[in-house]
């Protein structure tokens, strides 16, 4: 009697440790399963509502319109500097056509042409009160008196050439000498001070000019926003560096914006503060969607632990990494990443509005990354349907290989842009710098501007020109009949591989077999270590090589 007591409370015991083992799986799988749902499903499960897609939904609509607020007074800024720089190139530059002649501005030939250059910028810049035609004027400073124009030439220390008799002396020793005056007492200056612009053109470097004007961009007024004062520093530079007849004049101008001293509009209403307090708003909601991914990756982490400890406990094994990528979601972390550029762009943003900064380059670029970041993040939510997925899924295949054969092509893509500077870089426009060769070539892949790569080189070294139809011939055969060919390949390889599971089913993880309820997991005895090498050195893992299982992929 005593044994079948004993019997009967071993087996109750038994029972209900088998009871709360099967509770704990079922209170898993029912967070997994609610954990991998669609906001839809969600809902429907639960009747939580989907905050998150609410957000990120409000967000995309607040940040594209603040872009496009912003984009519109950008547009403005730019549209005033490169029309000034315009105006003052005609102002200042004799004989301008309206056009650079390259990268710089104009460049004459004769020494009298260089001096009339410079006595016009002196005469222009003595009489602009009375030639600009917009607001702009001298600057000044704290004593209300015009800053002074100042003149710099370099030259060498001492020289002299004959190249008849291909005799030289120069002392490479760079000398500079520069005067300034007042611009209303510029013709006085310049009679009084001839001996300074009495040029040696054997020696001289090159000439430099600077001066400071002031200006106010009034068009601003018509889209309800405050106009600028802006500060300009003008540089004239006469290059005479390469000494070969040829002087180089270059205008080049620094902007600086700053808010007006004193002002008053009357006419139209000011949207100063609204678009303070929207900005303000979408910092708001970037912060509370930043809140929410942090919450969604910390429980993800907490979720993979309790799967983790689960699976070593019954099974004996660990889970494999396709199964702990799934949990790590990349799309929470893009989100938190855009989300933190456009705090710091929204903010950039109201220092502007406020004129205590003048960056606009920069908040573009964090307000302009940011959106792009935001309206690639919508992909994730067409992902919950299977039409619609298949864009990620061929993205996420393709992704290692196509890396891997970018890594081998880009060797040949680099070996052909040395080539290319070095030997055609001093006879073609398209060579003449690292950037600009690789730019080319990237051109010449795509199909684009081939015929003018062609006829562009000068044909003048006939040795140069058999060279550049052999190189440029080997590149475009190599790279769009091959390269380019097989990228497109391994990319459709990937789209049907995806197409084949589409219709015939995914490959199952652990994960997704324990979701279904399935038990055919392999259990790991006491004796083996499984992936022991994997476990205490994953970085290696990428380094092992696997043939049979090379051209597998597998999708969640």
């Amino acid at each position: 009697m005593e044994l079948l007591v004993r019997y009967l409370n071993r087996s109750d015991s038994i029972s209900s440790i088998m009871s709360q083992d099967i509770i704990k799986e079922e209170s898993l799988r029912d967070d997994l399963r609610y954990y991998f749902m669609s906001p839809c499903e969600k809902y429907r499960a639960r009747r939580h509502l989907p905050w998150k897609m609410g957000v990120q939904i409000l967000k995309i609509i607040m940040i594209t319109t603040q872009l496009i607020l912003f984009g519109l007074n950008n547009q403005l800024v730019v549209s005033y500097k490169e029309e000034n720089t315009m105006a003052l190139k005609n102002l200042f530059l004799k004989g301008y056509s309206g056009v650079d002649e390259d990268d710089y501005s104009i460049a004459v030939y004769t020494q009298q042409d260089v001096y009339d250059s410079l006595f016009y910028v002196l005469d222009q810049y003595s009489q602009l009160s009375q030639l600009s035609v917009g607001p702009i004027s001298y600057a000044e400073n704290q004593d209300g008196r015009p800053l002074p124009l100042e003149v710099c030439k370099r030259y060498y220390k001492r020289g002299s050439v004959q190249p008849s008799d291909e005799v030289y002396d120069i002392d490479a020793q760079l000398e500079k000498v520069c005067m300034s005056n007042d611009p209303k007492t510029v013709k006085q200056w310049r009679a009084g001070n001839s001996s300074f612009f009495d040029l040696d053109f054997y020696r001289l470097v090159d000439i430099q000019i600077t001066f400071q004007l002031k200006g106010i961009n009034l068009q601003t007024v018509r889209s309800r926003e405050l106009p600028d004062c802006y500060t300009f520093s003008v540089t004239i530079i006469f290059d005479n560096q390469c000494h070969s007849g040829k002087v180089k004049i270059f205008l080049d101008i620094d902007s600086q914006s700053s808010a007006c001293t004193d002002w008053k509009i009357s006419g139209t209403a000011q949207k100063k503060h609204s678009l303070l307090v929207f900005d303000a708003f979408v910092i708001l909601i970037c912060l509370t969607s930043t809140v929410l991914c942090t919450r969604s990756i910390v429980l993800a982490v907490r979720l993979l632990q309790r799967f983790s400890r689960f699976f070593q406990e019954n099974y004996n094994r660990s889970v494999c990494e396709e199964d702990r990528k799934e949990f790590l979601n990349g799309w929470y972390v893009l989100v938190i990443i855009s989300d933190l550029l456009a705090v710091v762009g929204s903010i950039l943003k109201m220092e502007i509005q406020a004129k205590s900064l003048t960056s606009y380059d920069v908040c573009s670029i964090f307000l302009g990354t940011s959106t792009l970041m935001v309206w690639v993040g919508v992909i994730r939510y067409l992902g919950y349907f299977q039409k619609y997925n298949v864009l990620i899924l061929t993205m996420q295949a393709a992704f290692p290989k196509v890396l891997r054969f970018c890594c081998c092509a880009g060797m040949i893509y680099l070996g052909y842009t040395f080539c290319g500077w070095i030997v055609l870089g001093p006879y073609h426009e398209k060579f003449e710098g690292l950037s600009r060769v690789a730019e080319c070539l990237f051109s010449l892949v795509n199909g684009d501007d081939m015929f003018t790569t062609f006829a562009q080189l000068k044909d003048k070294n006939t040795l140069v020109w058999l060279f550049s139809r052999a190189y440029l011939y080997s590149f475009i055969s190599l790279f769009i009949y091959m390269v380019l060919s097989l990228f497109i390949a391994l990319i459709t390889d990937a789209y049907e591989t995806i197409k084949n599971y589409q219709k015939d089913g995914f490959p199952l993880t652990d994960l997704q077999k324990f979701l279904r309820e399935q038990k055919d997991f392999p259990v790991v005895e006491e004796g083996i270590i499984q992936s022991d090498f994997h476990i205490r050195y994953p970085l290696f893992c990428c380094c092992e090589r696997v043939p049979e299982g090379d051209d597998i992929i597998v999708i969640s």
